[in-house]
Protein backbone atom coordinates (compact mmCIF):
# COMPACT_ATOMS: atom_id res chain seq x y z
CA UNK A 1 0.00 0.00 0.00
CA UNK A 2 1.16 3.58 -0.16
CA UNK A 3 2.14 4.11 3.34
CA UNK A 4 3.45 0.58 3.85
CA UNK A 5 5.35 0.08 0.30
CA UNK A 6 7.86 2.35 0.61
CA UNK A 7 10.51 2.52 -3.44
CA UNK A 8 14.14 2.25 -2.93
CA UNK A 9 13.90 5.88 -5.07
CA UNK A 10 12.17 7.68 -2.17
CA UNK A 11 14.50 6.56 0.43
CA UNK A 12 17.37 7.67 -1.10
CA UNK A 13 15.43 11.24 -2.22
CA UNK A 14 15.16 11.64 1.62
CA UNK A 15 18.76 10.53 2.31
CA UNK A 16 20.04 12.90 -0.19
CA UNK A 17 17.29 15.50 1.47
CA UNK A 18 19.03 15.01 5.01
CA UNK A 19 22.30 15.51 3.23
CA UNK A 20 21.16 19.25 2.43
CA UNK A 21 20.87 17.94 -1.12
CA UNK A 22 17.56 18.76 -2.44
CA UNK A 23 14.71 20.92 -0.79
CA UNK A 24 11.40 19.72 0.47
CA UNK A 25 9.48 20.57 -2.36
CA UNK A 26 11.96 19.14 -4.27
CA UNK A 27 11.79 15.71 -1.92
CA UNK A 28 7.90 15.99 -1.99
CA UNK A 29 7.48 16.24 -5.68
CA UNK A 30 9.64 13.00 -6.33
CA UNK A 31 8.61 11.09 -3.07
CA UNK A 32 4.89 11.59 -3.74
CA UNK A 33 5.28 10.98 -7.41
CA UNK A 34 6.44 7.35 -7.00
CA UNK A 35 2.61 6.62 -4.60
CA UNK A 36 4.14 7.63 -1.00
CA UNK A 37 1.32 9.50 0.52
CA UNK A 38 2.28 13.62 1.95
CA UNK A 39 1.96 12.06 5.50
CA UNK A 40 4.39 9.32 4.75
CA UNK A 41 6.94 11.55 2.88
CA UNK A 42 6.55 13.70 5.65
CA UNK A 43 7.72 10.84 7.82
CA UNK A 44 10.48 9.16 6.00
CA UNK A 45 12.37 12.89 6.60
CA UNK A 46 11.54 13.11 10.46
CA UNK A 47 8.46 15.72 9.71
CA UNK A 48 4.80 15.67 10.67
CA UNK A 49 2.81 16.29 8.13
CA UNK A 50 0.62 19.33 7.96
CA UNK A 51 -2.95 19.23 9.25
CA UNK A 52 -5.80 20.69 7.99
CA UNK A 53 -7.17 22.40 10.69
CA UNK A 54 -10.70 21.79 10.85
CA UNK A 55 -11.59 21.85 14.40
CA UNK A 56 -13.72 25.01 13.83
CA UNK A 57 -15.19 23.86 10.34
CA UNK A 58 -18.84 23.76 10.09
CA UNK A 59 -21.10 23.99 7.45
CA UNK A 60 -23.34 27.01 5.89
CA UNK A 61 -22.52 29.99 4.25
CA UNK A 62 -22.30 31.35 0.63
CA UNK A 63 -18.44 31.99 -0.87
CA UNK A 64 -18.57 34.96 -3.81
CA UNK A 65 -15.55 34.74 -5.89
CA UNK A 66 -14.56 35.98 -8.82
CA UNK A 67 -14.00 33.95 -11.84
CA UNK A 68 -14.48 34.30 -15.64
CA UNK A 69 -17.55 31.14 -16.50
CA UNK A 70 -16.48 30.15 -20.14
CA UNK A 71 -18.26 27.94 -22.34
CA UNK A 72 -18.66 24.85 -20.79
CA UNK A 73 -17.79 21.50 -22.86
CA UNK A 74 -16.19 18.20 -22.35
CA UNK A 75 -13.84 18.22 -19.35
CA UNK A 76 -10.47 16.59 -21.78
CA UNK A 77 -11.09 19.30 -24.02
CA UNK A 78 -10.44 21.87 -20.90
CA UNK A 79 -7.69 24.56 -21.87
CA UNK A 80 -8.15 26.50 -19.27
CA UNK A 81 -8.42 26.30 -15.40
CA UNK A 82 -11.82 27.77 -14.91
CA UNK A 83 -13.57 25.59 -16.63
CA UNK A 84 -12.34 22.85 -13.81
CA UNK A 85 -12.76 24.95 -11.26
CA UNK A 86 -16.91 25.17 -11.53
CA UNK A 87 -16.80 21.26 -12.31
CA UNK A 88 -14.54 20.62 -9.28
CA UNK A 89 -18.12 21.26 -7.25
CA UNK A 90 -19.19 17.46 -8.38
CA UNK A 91 -16.45 16.14 -10.34
CA UNK A 92 -13.15 14.59 -8.48
CA UNK A 93 -9.93 13.65 -9.63
CA UNK A 94 -8.03 10.50 -9.20
CA UNK A 95 -5.06 12.26 -7.93
CA UNK A 96 -3.99 15.69 -6.55
CA UNK A 97 -1.18 18.24 -7.05
CA UNK A 98 -0.75 19.89 -3.50
CA UNK A 99 0.50 23.61 -3.06
CA UNK A 100 3.73 21.99 -1.29
CA UNK A 101 4.06 20.44 -4.22
CA UNK A 102 3.64 16.88 -3.74
CA UNK A 103 1.05 14.59 -5.83
CA UNK A 104 -0.96 12.64 -3.49
CA UNK A 105 -4.35 10.32 -3.74
CA UNK A 106 -7.62 10.92 -4.15
CA UNK A 107 -10.09 9.02 -5.88
CA UNK A 108 -7.16 6.62 -6.62
CA UNK A 109 -6.57 6.41 -2.42
CA UNK A 110 -2.99 4.62 -3.89
CA UNK A 111 -0.64 3.09 -6.09
CA UNK A 112 2.69 1.32 -6.63
CA UNK A 113 4.99 1.49 -9.59
CA UNK A 114 7.34 -1.00 -10.76
CA UNK A 115 10.89 -0.37 -11.11
CA UNK A 116 11.12 0.79 -14.20
CA UNK A 117 7.97 2.83 -14.50
CA UNK A 118 6.22 0.54 -17.18
CA UNK A 119 3.38 -0.42 -14.41
CA UNK A 120 1.08 0.99 -12.20
CA UNK A 121 -1.37 -0.88 -9.77
CA UNK A 122 -3.91 1.96 -9.02
CA UNK A 123 -5.75 1.21 -5.27
CA UNK A 124 -9.29 3.05 -5.78
CA UNK A 125 -10.96 4.72 -2.76
CA UNK A 126 -13.81 2.67 -1.43
CA UNK A 127 -16.92 3.49 -0.22
CA UNK A 128 -17.32 6.14 -3.20
CA UNK A 129 -20.71 6.68 -4.63
CA UNK A 130 -21.59 8.72 -7.66
CA UNK A 131 -24.73 11.32 -6.30
CA UNK A 132 -26.97 8.46 -8.78
CA UNK A 133 -26.20 6.02 -6.39
CA UNK A 134 -23.99 4.32 -8.54
CA UNK A 135 -20.94 2.54 -6.83
CA UNK A 136 -17.46 4.30 -7.98
CA UNK A 137 -15.02 1.01 -9.74
CA UNK A 138 -12.96 0.01 -11.81
CA UNK A 139 -15.24 0.46 -14.67
CA UNK A 140 -15.57 3.86 -14.31
CA UNK A 141 -11.60 3.68 -14.33
CA UNK A 142 -11.47 2.21 -17.83
CA UNK A 143 -14.13 4.43 -19.07
CA UNK A 144 -12.33 7.64 -18.35
CA UNK A 145 -9.08 6.33 -19.56
CA UNK A 146 -10.39 4.97 -22.91
CA UNK A 147 -11.68 8.71 -23.35
CA UNK A 148 -8.42 10.44 -22.12
CA UNK A 149 -5.97 8.33 -24.75
CA UNK A 150 -8.30 9.09 -27.81
CA UNK A 151 -6.25 10.69 -29.68
CA UNK A 152 -8.62 10.95 -32.91
CA UNK A 153 -10.61 13.89 -30.86
CA UNK A 154 -9.34 17.19 -31.89
CA UNK A 155 -8.43 19.59 -29.00
CA UNK A 156 -8.03 16.23 -26.43
CA UNK A 157 -5.37 17.42 -24.69
CA UNK A 158 -4.95 14.46 -22.28
CA UNK A 159 -4.14 12.13 -25.31
CA UNK A 160 -0.37 13.40 -24.52
CA UNK A 161 -0.58 12.87 -21.36
CA UNK A 162 -1.35 8.98 -20.94
CA UNK A 163 0.49 8.49 -24.88
CA UNK A 164 2.19 5.39 -23.47
CA UNK A 165 -0.87 3.96 -22.56
CA UNK A 166 -1.82 4.13 -26.68
CA UNK A 167 -2.12 1.88 -29.77
CA UNK A 168 0.54 3.84 -31.71
CA UNK A 169 -1.35 3.15 -35.01
CA UNK A 170 -5.02 3.72 -33.64
CA UNK A 171 -4.48 6.48 -31.51
CA UNK A 172 -6.42 5.50 -28.90
CA UNK A 173 -6.44 2.76 -25.41
CA UNK A 174 -4.48 0.33 -26.50
CA UNK A 175 -5.68 -3.34 -25.86
CA UNK A 176 -4.28 -4.37 -22.36
CA UNK A 177 -3.08 -1.21 -21.80
CA UNK A 178 -5.67 -0.86 -18.55
CA UNK A 179 -6.52 -4.06 -16.66
CA UNK A 180 -9.11 -4.76 -14.38
CA UNK A 181 -7.88 -6.67 -11.30
CA UNK A 182 -11.37 -6.36 -9.30
CA UNK A 183 -13.35 -3.74 -8.54
CA UNK A 184 -10.91 -1.22 -6.91
CA UNK A 185 -7.76 -2.35 -8.21
CA UNK A 186 -6.61 -1.10 -11.76
CA UNK A 187 -3.36 -2.02 -13.52
CA UNK A 188 -1.59 0.02 -15.95
CA UNK A 189 0.40 -1.22 -18.43
CA UNK A 190 2.53 0.94 -20.62
CA UNK A 191 3.83 0.82 -23.57
CA UNK A 192 7.31 3.19 -22.39
CA UNK A 193 8.23 4.05 -19.08
CA UNK A 194 6.68 7.28 -18.25
CA UNK A 195 6.71 8.59 -14.50
CA UNK A 196 4.49 11.41 -15.42
CA UNK A 197 1.15 9.66 -15.50
CA UNK A 198 0.42 9.55 -12.06
CA UNK A 199 0.93 13.73 -11.34
CA UNK A 200 -1.01 13.86 -15.07
CA UNK A 201 -3.78 12.23 -13.27
CA UNK A 202 -3.72 15.33 -11.17
CA UNK A 203 -4.07 17.84 -14.23
CA UNK A 204 -7.00 19.98 -14.42
CA UNK A 205 -8.69 18.45 -17.92
CA UNK A 206 -8.16 14.93 -15.64
CA UNK A 207 -11.78 15.56 -13.95
CA UNK A 208 -13.17 11.82 -13.49
CA UNK A 209 -16.31 11.53 -15.34
CA UNK A 210 -19.25 8.60 -14.79
CA UNK A 211 -19.20 5.29 -16.95
CA UNK A 212 -22.42 6.93 -18.99
CA UNK A 213 -20.35 9.94 -19.75
CA UNK A 214 -20.43 10.78 -23.66
CA UNK A 215 -18.85 14.24 -23.78
CA UNK A 216 -22.19 16.47 -23.90
CA UNK A 217 -21.85 19.62 -21.46
CA UNK A 218 -21.09 18.42 -17.60
CA UNK A 219 -23.07 21.00 -16.49
CA UNK A 220 -26.45 19.60 -17.91
CA UNK A 221 -25.56 16.15 -16.84
CA UNK A 222 -23.93 16.48 -13.09
CA UNK A 223 -23.20 13.47 -12.37
CA UNK A 224 -20.51 13.10 -9.99
CA UNK A 225 -18.77 11.96 -6.61
CA UNK A 226 -18.66 15.56 -4.74
CA UNK A 227 -20.70 17.57 -2.97
CA UNK A 228 -22.28 20.37 -5.43
CA UNK A 229 -24.26 20.51 -7.72
CA UNK A 230 -24.80 22.98 -10.26
CA UNK A 231 -27.63 25.89 -9.87
CA UNK A 232 -27.07 27.65 -12.24
CA UNK A 233 -24.64 28.63 -15.43
CA UNK A 234 -24.75 32.06 -17.16
CA UNK A 235 -21.94 32.29 -19.66
CA UNK A 236 -19.87 35.72 -19.27
CA UNK A 237 -21.99 36.77 -16.09
CA UNK A 238 -22.50 34.08 -12.89
CA UNK A 239 -21.89 30.43 -12.14
CA UNK A 240 -23.72 28.66 -9.02
CA UNK A 241 -23.26 25.63 -6.74
CA UNK A 242 -25.11 24.20 -3.90
CA UNK A 243 -24.73 21.83 -1.61
CA UNK A 244 -26.35 18.73 -2.84
CA UNK A 245 -28.32 17.82 0.42
CA UNK A 246 -29.09 13.65 -1.10
CA UNK A 247 -25.37 12.88 -1.42
CA UNK A 248 -22.84 11.92 1.30
CA UNK A 249 -19.73 12.90 0.70
CA UNK A 250 -16.76 10.54 0.75
CA UNK A 251 -14.62 12.26 2.92
CA UNK A 252 -14.85 15.47 5.22
CA UNK A 253 -15.40 18.53 3.33
CA UNK A 254 -18.39 20.20 1.52
CA UNK A 255 -18.89 22.39 3.88
CA UNK A 256 -20.73 25.69 2.10
CA UNK A 257 -23.96 25.95 1.50
CA UNK A 258 -23.32 27.97 -1.84
CA UNK A 259 -20.83 29.03 -3.65
CA UNK A 260 -21.26 31.75 -6.37
CA UNK A 261 -18.51 32.96 -9.09
CA UNK A 262 -19.03 36.18 -10.57
CA UNK A 263 -17.71 36.84 -14.05
CA UNK A 264 -16.43 40.25 -13.68
CA UNK A 265 -14.15 40.19 -16.64
CA UNK A 266 -10.24 40.72 -17.05
CA UNK A 267 -10.23 44.05 -15.56
CA UNK A 268 -8.75 43.74 -12.06
CA UNK A 269 -10.24 47.20 -11.52
CA UNK A 270 -13.27 46.41 -11.51
CA UNK A 271 -12.04 43.15 -9.23
CA UNK A 272 -10.86 46.21 -6.96
CA UNK A 273 -14.25 48.07 -7.12
CA UNK A 274 -16.18 44.91 -5.91
CA UNK A 275 -14.25 43.86 -3.01
CA UNK A 276 -14.20 47.47 -1.90
CA UNK A 277 -18.45 47.28 -2.25
CA UNK A 278 -18.47 43.91 -0.05
CA UNK A 279 -19.28 41.75 -3.63
CA UNK A 280 -17.01 39.16 -3.72
CA UNK A 281 -15.08 37.16 -0.67
CA UNK A 282 -12.61 35.91 -2.03
CA UNK A 283 -10.29 36.71 -5.46
CA UNK A 284 -9.59 33.97 -7.83
CA UNK A 285 -6.23 36.21 -8.51
CA UNK A 286 -4.80 38.98 -7.84
CA UNK A 287 -2.17 40.09 -10.85
CA UNK A 288 0.42 42.72 -10.90
CA UNK A 289 -0.20 46.05 -9.43
CA UNK A 290 -3.08 44.91 -8.07
CA UNK A 291 -1.66 43.30 -5.39
CA UNK A 292 -0.64 46.21 -3.49
CA UNK A 293 -4.17 47.99 -4.51
CA UNK A 294 -6.05 45.30 -2.53
CA UNK A 295 -3.03 45.09 0.30
CA UNK A 296 -3.92 48.35 1.08
CA UNK A 297 -8.11 48.03 1.80
CA UNK A 298 -6.89 45.32 3.93
CA UNK A 299 -7.55 42.53 2.26
CA UNK A 300 -5.47 38.97 3.45
CA UNK A 301 -3.27 38.37 0.63
CA UNK A 302 -1.83 34.60 -0.02
CA UNK A 303 1.43 33.88 -2.79
CA UNK A 304 2.69 31.22 -3.87
CA UNK A 305 5.94 31.04 -6.22
CA UNK A 306 5.06 28.86 -9.23
CA UNK A 307 6.43 27.32 -12.44
CA UNK A 308 3.63 29.91 -13.82
CA UNK A 309 4.68 31.39 -16.85
CA UNK A 310 3.54 33.14 -20.28
CA UNK A 311 4.30 31.69 -22.88
CA UNK A 312 5.49 34.52 -26.09
CA UNK A 313 5.63 31.67 -28.76
CA UNK A 314 6.09 31.63 -32.61
CA UNK A 315 4.34 29.46 -34.94
CA UNK A 316 6.75 27.97 -37.01
CA UNK A 317 3.48 26.66 -39.42
CA UNK A 318 3.52 30.66 -40.32
CA UNK A 319 5.76 32.63 -42.37
CA UNK A 320 8.08 34.26 -40.67
CA UNK A 321 8.26 32.04 -38.21
CA UNK A 322 9.13 29.12 -40.19
CA UNK A 323 12.47 31.00 -40.32
CA UNK A 324 15.14 29.75 -37.33
CA UNK A 325 16.99 33.05 -37.77
CA UNK A 326 14.15 35.34 -37.39
CA UNK A 327 12.69 33.96 -34.62
CA UNK A 328 16.23 33.97 -32.58
CA UNK A 329 16.56 37.24 -34.01
CA UNK A 330 13.60 38.17 -32.15
CA UNK A 331 14.95 36.73 -29.03
CA UNK A 332 18.04 38.27 -29.15
CA UNK A 333 16.50 41.74 -28.64
CA UNK A 334 14.53 40.88 -25.80
CA UNK A 335 15.93 40.81 -22.03
CA UNK A 336 13.58 39.31 -20.28
CA UNK A 337 14.32 40.59 -16.85
CA UNK A 338 13.02 43.74 -18.29
CA UNK A 339 9.42 42.18 -19.31
CA UNK A 340 9.10 40.65 -15.80
CA UNK A 341 10.05 44.35 -14.58
CA UNK A 342 7.54 46.08 -17.01
CA UNK A 343 5.02 43.38 -17.42
CA UNK A 344 4.39 41.88 -13.55
CA UNK A 345 6.39 44.64 -11.65
CA UNK A 346 8.88 42.13 -10.86
CA UNK A 347 6.81 39.48 -8.97
CA UNK A 348 8.93 36.67 -10.18
CA UNK A 349 12.22 35.32 -11.57
CA UNK A 350 13.36 35.91 -15.07
CA UNK A 351 12.83 33.23 -17.43
CA UNK A 352 15.34 31.48 -20.08
CA UNK A 353 13.38 30.69 -22.80
CA UNK A 354 12.72 27.04 -22.58
CA UNK A 355 10.04 26.38 -20.05
CA UNK A 356 11.13 24.47 -17.63
CA UNK A 357 11.30 26.37 -14.18
CA UNK A 358 14.40 26.03 -11.00
CA UNK A 359 11.56 24.69 -8.66
CA UNK A 360 11.32 21.83 -11.16
CA UNK A 361 13.14 18.47 -10.11
CA UNK A 362 15.12 18.17 -13.09
CA UNK A 363 15.82 21.86 -14.39
CA UNK A 364 19.43 22.05 -15.90
CA UNK A 365 21.49 25.10 -15.17
CA UNK A 366 22.33 26.21 -18.42
CA UNK A 367 24.83 29.68 -19.46
CA UNK A 368 22.88 33.08 -18.83
CA UNK A 369 21.05 34.43 -22.43
CA UNK A 370 22.59 36.63 -24.56
CA UNK A 371 20.70 39.34 -25.17
CA UNK A 372 22.12 41.35 -28.58
CA UNK A 373 19.41 43.64 -30.19
CA UNK A 374 22.14 44.70 -32.75
CA UNK A 375 22.98 40.93 -33.45
CA UNK A 376 19.15 40.04 -33.62
CA UNK A 377 18.17 42.86 -36.23
CA UNK A 378 21.32 41.79 -38.42
CA UNK A 379 20.37 38.32 -38.57
CA UNK A 380 16.47 39.14 -39.10
CA UNK A 381 17.83 41.77 -41.96
CA UNK A 382 20.22 38.54 -43.19
CA UNK A 383 17.16 36.53 -43.79
CA UNK A 384 15.28 38.97 -45.93
CA UNK A 385 12.63 39.97 -43.28
CA UNK A 386 14.44 43.88 -42.20
CA UNK A 387 11.32 45.56 -43.54
CA UNK A 388 8.53 42.70 -42.47
CA UNK A 389 6.07 44.06 -40.07
CA UNK A 390 5.88 41.76 -37.28
CA UNK A 391 2.01 41.28 -35.00
CA UNK A 392 2.08 40.31 -31.50
CA UNK A 393 -1.08 39.22 -30.28
CA UNK A 394 -2.24 38.97 -26.39
CA UNK A 395 -5.39 38.92 -24.78
CA UNK A 396 -6.48 42.26 -22.50
CA UNK A 397 -5.83 40.90 -19.44
CA UNK A 398 -3.47 43.85 -18.10
CA UNK A 399 -0.12 41.96 -16.94
CA UNK A 400 -0.60 39.94 -20.22
CA UNK A 401 -1.14 43.19 -22.32
CA UNK A 402 1.77 45.16 -20.60
CA UNK A 403 4.37 41.60 -20.99
CA UNK A 404 3.58 41.75 -24.65
CA UNK A 405 4.06 45.96 -24.88
CA UNK A 406 7.32 45.21 -23.00
CA UNK A 407 8.38 42.53 -25.76
CA UNK A 408 7.38 45.22 -28.82
CA UNK A 409 8.93 47.68 -27.27
CA UNK A 410 12.26 46.52 -27.65
CA UNK A 411 11.90 44.73 -31.01
CA UNK A 412 11.01 48.67 -31.60
CA UNK A 413 14.08 49.86 -30.23
CA UNK A 414 16.32 47.14 -32.07
CA UNK A 415 14.71 49.17 -35.27
CA UNK A 416 12.15 46.09 -36.20
CA UNK A 417 8.51 46.96 -37.09
CA UNK A 418 6.11 45.59 -34.66
CA UNK A 419 2.54 45.78 -34.51
CA UNK A 420 0.20 45.19 -31.56
CA UNK A 421 -2.74 43.69 -31.50
CA UNK A 422 -4.92 43.34 -28.53
CA UNK A 423 -8.18 40.86 -27.77
CA UNK A 424 -10.57 40.31 -25.40
CA UNK A 425 -10.97 36.46 -24.54
CA UNK A 426 -13.79 35.57 -26.09
CA UNK A 427 -12.01 36.25 -29.96
CA UNK A 428 -8.07 35.21 -28.50
CA UNK A 429 -9.76 31.88 -27.18
CA UNK A 430 -11.12 31.14 -30.40
CA UNK A 431 -7.87 30.27 -32.13
CA UNK A 432 -5.41 30.43 -29.47
CA UNK A 433 -3.23 27.77 -30.95
CA UNK A 434 -3.02 29.09 -34.57
CA UNK A 435 -1.74 32.50 -34.01
CA UNK A 436 1.59 33.47 -35.98
CA UNK A 437 2.80 35.50 -32.87
CA UNK A 438 0.94 35.38 -29.42
CA UNK A 439 1.15 34.75 -25.63
CA UNK A 440 -0.32 32.14 -23.69
CA UNK A 441 -0.20 31.81 -19.83
CA UNK A 442 0.68 28.32 -19.02
CA UNK A 443 0.11 26.90 -15.54
CA UNK A 444 2.54 24.78 -13.60
CA UNK A 445 3.01 21.06 -13.64
CA UNK A 446 4.77 19.04 -10.62
CA UNK A 447 7.63 18.02 -13.39
CA UNK A 448 9.09 19.77 -16.20
CA UNK A 449 9.39 16.90 -17.98
CA UNK A 450 5.20 16.95 -18.24
CA UNK A 451 5.67 20.70 -19.74
CA UNK A 452 7.87 19.17 -22.25
CA UNK A 453 4.96 16.44 -23.59
CA UNK A 454 2.08 18.52 -23.48
CA UNK A 455 3.08 21.79 -25.31
CA UNK A 456 6.70 20.84 -27.35
CA UNK A 457 6.06 17.68 -28.25
CA UNK A 458 5.43 17.02 -31.99
CA UNK A 459 1.94 16.91 -32.97
CA UNK A 460 0.65 17.60 -29.29
CA UNK A 461 -2.61 18.91 -28.79
CA UNK A 462 -1.19 21.66 -26.82
CA UNK A 463 1.45 22.45 -29.25
CA UNK A 464 0.77 26.24 -29.82
CA UNK A 465 4.42 26.62 -31.47
CA UNK A 466 4.26 23.59 -34.14
CA UNK A 467 7.50 22.59 -32.80
CA UNK A 468 8.35 19.41 -34.23
CA UNK A 469 12.01 17.92 -33.92
CA UNK A 470 13.35 14.46 -33.89
CA UNK A 471 16.24 14.93 -31.66
CA UNK A 472 14.26 16.91 -28.84
CA UNK A 473 11.21 14.00 -28.67
CA UNK A 474 13.66 11.08 -29.00
CA UNK A 475 14.96 13.02 -25.46
CA UNK A 476 11.55 13.09 -24.45
CA UNK A 477 11.08 9.93 -24.53
CA UNK A 478 13.87 9.33 -22.79
CA UNK A 479 13.33 12.00 -20.11
CA UNK A 480 9.97 10.11 -19.67
CA UNK A 481 11.41 6.68 -18.91
CA UNK A 482 14.21 8.33 -15.94
CA UNK A 483 12.38 8.00 -12.40
CA UNK A 484 15.36 9.71 -10.71
CA UNK A 485 15.11 13.28 -11.35
CA UNK A 486 19.14 13.79 -10.89
CA UNK A 487 19.77 10.94 -13.91
CA UNK A 488 16.81 13.11 -15.74
CA UNK A 489 18.44 16.66 -15.49
CA UNK A 490 21.06 15.11 -17.96
CA UNK A 491 18.44 14.68 -20.66
CA UNK A 492 16.79 17.78 -19.70
CA UNK A 493 19.85 20.30 -20.09
CA UNK A 494 20.03 19.16 -23.77
CA UNK A 495 16.14 19.61 -24.51
CA UNK A 496 16.63 22.73 -22.84
CA UNK A 497 19.29 23.89 -25.02
CA UNK A 498 17.64 22.40 -28.59
CA UNK A 499 14.65 24.73 -27.51
CA UNK A 500 17.25 27.93 -27.10
CA UNK A 501 18.85 27.00 -30.24
CA UNK A 502 15.43 26.40 -31.88
CA UNK A 503 14.41 29.92 -30.85
CA UNK A 504 10.55 28.40 -30.23
CA UNK A 505 9.71 30.97 -28.20
CA UNK A 506 9.99 33.83 -25.81
CA UNK A 507 9.78 32.53 -22.05
CA UNK A 508 10.16 35.93 -19.95
CA UNK A 509 9.50 34.73 -16.24
CA UNK A 510 8.27 32.78 -13.81
CA UNK A 511 5.08 34.47 -11.84
CA UNK A 512 4.71 34.57 -8.34
CA UNK A 513 0.79 34.17 -8.04
CA UNK A 514 -1.33 36.14 -5.27
CA UNK A 515 -5.12 36.19 -4.06
CA UNK A 516 -6.89 37.92 -1.98
CA UNK A 517 -9.73 37.12 0.76
CA UNK A 518 -11.84 39.34 3.39
CA UNK A 519 -10.54 37.09 6.02
CA UNK A 520 -13.85 35.29 6.52
CA UNK A 521 -12.90 32.02 5.08
CA UNK A 522 -10.56 29.42 5.70
CA UNK A 523 -8.77 27.29 3.25
CA UNK A 524 -8.17 30.00 0.03
CA UNK A 525 -4.80 30.27 -0.03
CA UNK A 526 -4.18 30.31 -3.81
CA UNK A 527 -2.58 27.21 -5.39
CA UNK A 528 0.61 27.43 -7.89
CA UNK A 529 -2.44 25.91 -10.41
CA UNK A 530 -5.28 28.86 -9.53
CA UNK A 531 -6.73 25.93 -8.19
CA UNK A 532 -9.89 25.96 -6.31
CA UNK A 533 -10.08 23.37 -3.20
CA UNK A 534 -13.78 23.90 -2.88
CA UNK A 535 -14.70 20.81 -0.36
CA UNK A 536 -12.50 22.31 2.08
CA UNK A 537 -13.44 25.95 1.88
CA UNK A 538 -15.27 26.99 5.19
CA UNK A 539 -16.74 29.72 6.86
CA UNK A 540 -14.82 30.96 9.78
CA UNK A 541 -16.33 31.05 12.84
Amino acid sequence: MQDKTVHPAARLYAEEYRAGLMGRREFLSRATMLGLSAAAAYALIGLVAPGEARAEARRGGTLRVNMETKAMKDPRLWDWTEYANFCRGWLDYMTLFNRDGSVTGSLVESWQANDDATQYTLNLRQGVTWNNGDAFGAVDVVHNFERWADGTVEGNSMASRVAALQDRETSRLRDGAVVVIDDHTVQLNLNAPDISIMAALSDYPAAVVHRSYAGEDPVSVPIGTGAYLPESYEVGVKAVLVRNPDHDYWRDGGWLDRIEFIDLGTDQSALVASAESDEIDLTYRTDGDFVPVLDAIGWDKTEVVTANTLAIRFNQLSAPYDNREVRRGIQLAVNNAIVLELGIGGLGLPGENHHVCPVHPEYAELPPLEVDPAKGAAMIADAGHADTEFELISLDTEWQKNSCDAVAGQMRDAGLNIRRTVLPGATFWNDWTKYPFSATEWGPRPLGIQIMALAYKSGAAWNESAFSNAEFDSLLEQGLSIADADARREVMANMQQIMQDEGVLIQPYWRSVFNHSNGKFANVDVHPFYQLDLHDIYMKA
